[in-house]
């Protein structure tokens, strides 16, 4: 088995006329300062935390999927040899990354990495409560869920826990180095893409929610003062939960 990935990227993929608007939004949500375009790549800017490495990141990008991840690799070309055995589709290889999709269908890449990352702390805000952007959610349809459940655990290496009241999530756990966790969701829905959003994580849910919507965030769904189900301004759906500690 190989090592565990240490890294983890989450990427918004946005049509360009959104893209300010969406780098904007998510600059102010997760307390960090929007980058220039990467040189060769403008189509991409990442997003600068005050403490820590940079983890998420803007592309424009003209069709679907609203969100992809990156895992980062020491051997782009036999990490890839890897996850196709496991069952993952190769696309395109760029010069340091390779475009992937997992068994149902997401979209990844793998990503060289680079040593020393370390992840942001948790934000303080004005008011005194602390939030994070901490989750990557894959959100699969049923009869593609088991499938997705064992190769995220396979190419990650991460370990996993189930919680036995919500038998519809399943948790990979990364190195406390990774800036995202990933947590696999069960839809109601057969045969639809597998796709993903993000979760903010918070010390108090309320105070995050009304900042977030401050922020021109709509609130689409309450779950049991637990955690609430939110789209931005540009409609990408994302959650924000309450926990004691954000990590």
């Amino acid at each position: 088995m190989s090592r565990p990935h240490r890294w983890l990227h989450a990427f918004l993929d946005v049509p360009a006329e959104h893209a300010d608007t969406a780098a904007r939004f998510w600059a102010a949500a997760s307390g960090a300062e929007i980058g220039a375009p990467w040189p060769e790549h403008p189509e991409f800017r990442s997003l600068d935390p005050a403490t820590g490495s940079r983890y998420l990141h803007v592309q424009r990008h003209s069709g679907p999927p609203p969100l992809h991840l990156d895992l980062t690799a020491p051997r782009v070309d036999a990490e890839t040899a890897r996850l196709v055995a496991l069952g993952a589709v190769a696309q395109t290889r760029f010069r340091w990354w390779q475009v992937l999709r997992s068994p149902g269908g997401l979209p990844f890449c793998l990503v060289e990495g680079t040593p020393g990352r370390s992840r942001p702390e948790p934000v303080r805000w004005p008011g005194g409560h602390r939030s994070r952007v901490a989750r990557l959610v894959v959100d699969a349809p049923a009869d593609r869920y088991d499938a997705e459940c064992a190769f995220w655990a396979a190419a990650t290496g991460w370990s996993e826990s189930t919680d036995g009241r919500r038998p519809e999530f399943r948790s990979l756990r990364p190195p406390d180095s990774s800036p995202l966790q990933l947590l696999l969701h069960r839809l109601d829905e057969r045969d639809t893409p597998v796709r993903a959003h993000l979760d903010i994580d918070t010390d108090d849910l309320h105070a995050e929610v009304r900042r977030l919507v401050a922020l021109g965030a709509a609130v689409t769904a309450e779950h049991n003062g637990s955690w609430v189900t939110m789209v931005d301004p540009i409609g990408l759906p994302f959650c924000a939960r309450g926990c004691a500690t954000p990590e």
